[in-house]
This record gives structure tokens, C-alpha cells and sequence, in this order.
């Protein structure tokens, strides 16, 4: 048995299952715990998008950013290839009806977010250099030591594979146009060390300028090929829901695919597009330079609208298209669809929001691990340096490596950091729960 195949076993026979009871248990138990905020306070995200939220006042020579760049810093690790990959692959696993139990995660899981991001506000720490130590490792420490050491240590490997996977991603279409994929992961690996060398500041400018231009073009040139055909589109939202709970999939009979296998597939890659649940997302949150902790608990929550409507159009992109029938496991199919039915123009267009769309994950992700290393050796600058050059050669191994072994590792690896954050939360709201009343 090769890793491959223990990892798939593992997975599959022992993690699946009890992991989505968890994931999902704690976000069903928290919308009714906050009487389903995500309900309740639309109206007040609305407001906030477009009335601002109250800052803080602290320092220049702190490490706070604008409260709009840390939520926008955090959509750059959400909005990207997740959007793409991950309603495809469920789609190809667990069939049409998959695509229907990943949303139905993101909304119960935005409470799960808004609950993360809340306590990280809540619990931050500044240190005397203005490094700010926030995020899953802080409101853990303050119920577990154990719970957030164990955090700490996984979600390092954890923000390290997830960009290796984006590096794997953009190395497989750029191959198809020529590019040889060591070329892609230098590249990456070299955009990693210089952007996070000018801290959360510069992190939070980038992610600010790209993360609203990948999103208009992504969208745009979707609804071109989703509305050229009305008929298939109707159709296409008729298997989603006639497949909720049928196991119809794919490459089902490689697989084994049931009933719950196709919960599993929809909400295991859902909870890979919002991260919900893992906690990942509350870092850069962390750093917002806001007054109220609820608030940007509450723009978090909402923002998992772009993370739905984008997952929402790549499933309808390979249902409407038919290429999930092919029955191939791959990670370019939505890039296939593009350069199917868009040929020219529209082609090079995706290229470009692919290339967005991995930059501002990988750099999310590594600026996440960067301030979670902080913590974990107390800002030793020496050691952040050499955990930036470490993240910079996973980058560009992960454009080498086999795609089913990168997932396979990164759903095993989700697991285990997602044990500590969950139980975590659920002891926190029983002994803080005014924290996030709002």
C-alpha cells in the first residue's frame, strides 16, 4: 500500500464521516446558539459595506490594517482556485446533488465564521515590537493550552499544503499552454518571500486591488457561456436538486460512491472554498483596525456571499457544459470549459483570473502560517525568515507533486486542526457568550 492509498483509506473510512458530523453539527449548533445571525443581520452587513466600520485610533507603528483590507486579505486565502477545483471534484464524486450540500455548509457555516472571526477580535494581544498575535491560537489559548498548541502546530503544515495546492492547480493549466510547471512553482515561490517581506500592510494593499478585479472577470465571462444556453442551465439546476440525495457520480465506480458520500463531497469541499471551521480565515481578521469585534465578525459572515456565488456558477459551468461526465480526476476543468466555449479572447481571460486567483490564495495563506509561526517562536525574526523561505520550497514542490496526493494530504491534515478549533468554540461560547451577541 502506497501513501496514496493509505491516506485514501484513511480518509475515506475513518475521517469522512464523524469530520462533517462535526462540521456541520457545531454550525447548526451555533446558528441556533446566535438565533441564525446570518439572517438576522444581512440588513446590518449591507450597511456596514457601504457605511464603514468605526476604527479603532491605535498606532501607526502597530501592525493594524483597514478594516475593508483584512477582510479583503482574508477573501484572497477563500475567493480562488477553491471556487474553481472544489465544486467540480464534488461534483465528479458525489454527483449534481453535491454541488447543493456545499452551499447548504456555507450558510450554516458563515455563523461558524462569524464566530471565529469575533473571538480573534476579541482575544488579540499586542506585543511590545506591534506585532499582533491574534487568530484560532489565541482564543483557544485562553480555554486550552493544549487545544491551541495543537492548532498552532497543524495549521502551519496545513497553510503550507494549501499553497502547494494552488501551486499544483495553476502548474497543471499553464502546462497545457506550454509552461513547464518547475517554471510556475520558481515564480510563486519568488512572489511569496517578496510580498511577505512588507508585513500585513502590504498583504492587505495587494489583496485589496486584486481580489475585486479577479471576481468581475471570473463572473463576467461565466455568465457569457452559463446564459448563452437557457436550456441547459434550467437543466443543470434540475440535476442539482433531483441528485441530492441520489449517488450519482462521475467516476463513482472507482470511488464508491452512496448517499453519503455525496453529503460528504459537497460539504468537505465547501468547507475547503470558506474555511469555516478551521479557523484559517480570523487571522488576517485579526489585525482589523476596528472597535467592534462583532462587526467585522459580521463582514466575514457576509462575505461568504461571494464565496457561494462563485462555487454556485463553476458547478453550473461543468453542468451546463457536460465535461464532469468525462469522469477524469483533474483539476482543470473549469479552464477546459473556458477554453472550450470561450476560445481566444475569453481563454486568456481566465488565464489571467486563474493566475489572480492563486497569487492572492498563496499569498494569504503563507501571510496566515507567517503570523501563526509568529506566535509560535514569539516573533523570532530569524525564524519567521527561514519559515518564509521553507513556505517558498513547498510552493515550489507543489507544482511537482501528483494532485491527488496533495488533496489526499490536505483532507487528513483538515481534520486534525479542525478538532481543536471546533471543540474550542463550542466551550468558548458556553463560558464567553456575550462576546458575540450582536
Amino acid at each position: 500500500m502506497n501513501l496514496l492509498e493509505f491516506l485514501d483509506l484513511l480518509n475515506n473510512k475513518y475521517f469522512a464521516y464523524p469530520s462533517i458530523i462535526l462540521f456541520f453539527g457545531v454550525s447548526l449548533f451555533l446558528s441556533i446558539k446566535t438565533r441564525f445571525i446570518q439572517i438576522r443581520k444581512f440588513p446590518y452587513f449591507i450597511k456596514l459595506i457601504f457605511g464603514g466600520l468605526k476604527r479603532t485610533g491605535l498606532s501607526e507603528n502597530t501592525e493594524n490594517i483597514n478594516a475593508f483590507h483584512a477582510l479583503l486579505t482574508a477573501m484572497g486565502t477563500t475567493i480562488g482556485m477553491g471556487n474553481m477545483v472544489g465544486p467540480t471534484i464534488a461534483i465528479m464524486l458525489g454527483g449534481p446533488g453535491a454541488l447543493f450540500w456545499l452551499l447548504l455548509y456555507m450558510f450554516f457555516g458563515s455563523v461558524t465564521k462569524y464566530v471565529e472571526v469575533t473571538y480573534a477580535l476579541v482575544t488579540r494581544e499586542y506585543l511590545p515590537d506591534g506585532f499582533i498575535a491574534g487568530g484560532p491560537m489565541q482564543y483557544l489559548k485562553s480555554i486550552s493550552g493544549f487545544l491551541a498548541s495543537w492548532y498552532n502546530y497543524v495549521i502551519i503544515f496545513v497553510l503550507m499544503g494549501w499553497s502547494s495546492g494552488q501551486s499544483n492547480t495553476l502548474a497543471n493549466i499553464m502546462y497545457i499552454e506550454g509552461v513547464p510547471h518547475w517554471v510556475i512553482g520558481l515564480l510563486l515561490g519568488l512572489f511569496v518571500l517578496v510580498a511577505l517581506q512588507g508585513g500585513a500592510k502590504r498583504v492587505g494593499d495587494i489583496a485589496s486591488k486584486m481580489v475585486p478585479l479577479m471576481f468581475v472577470l471570473y463572473v463576467s465571462f461565466s455568465f457569457l457561456i452559463l446564459f448563452s444556453n437557457p436550456l441547459a442551465l434550467l437543466t443543470a439546476f434540475k440535476q442539482v436538486f433531483q441528485n441530492i440525495f441520489q449517488p450519482t457520480a462521475a467516476v463513482g465506480g472507482f470511488f464508491g460512491v452512496s448517499i453519503l458520500r455525496t453529503i460528504r463531497e459537497g460539504m468537505f469541499r465547501g468547507i475547503y472554498i470558506c474555511e469555516a471551521g478551521l479557523g484559517t480565515s480570523s487571522i488576517p481578521h485579526a489585525l482589523a483596525d476596528t472597535k467592534n469585534p462583532t462587526d467585522q465578525g459580521i463582514l466575514a459572515m457576509g462575505s461568504m456571499l461571494a464565496d457561494a456565488l462563485l462555487s454556485l456558477i463553476s458547478g453550473l459551468l461543468v453542468l451546463v457544459t457536460g465535461i464532469w461526465s468525462l469522469g477524469v480526476f483533474r483539476s482543470t476543468m473549469i479552464y477546459e470549459v473556458f477554453r472550450i466555449n470561450v476560445p481566444g479572447f475569453g481563454q486568456y481571460v481566465l488565464l489571467a483570473t486563474v493566475t489572480l486567483f492563486v497569487l492572492t490564495t498563496v499569498m494569504g495563506n503563507s501571510f496566515n502560517g507567517f503570523q501563526s509561526f509568529g506566535m509560535l517562536v514569539k516573533d523570532n525574526r530569524w525564524m519567521m525568515r527561514i519559515y518564509t523561505i521553507a513556505t517558498a520550497l513547498m510552493i515550489f514542490m507543489g507544482s511537482l507533486m501528483e494532485m491527488r496526493l496533495i488533496w489526499a494530504i490536505m483532507d487528513t491534515l483538515i481534520v486534525l486542526v479542525a478538532i481543536p478549533n471546533l471543540i474550542g468554540l463550542v466551550l468558548l461560547v458556553q463560558r464567553r457568550p456575550n462576546d458575540i451577541k450582536a
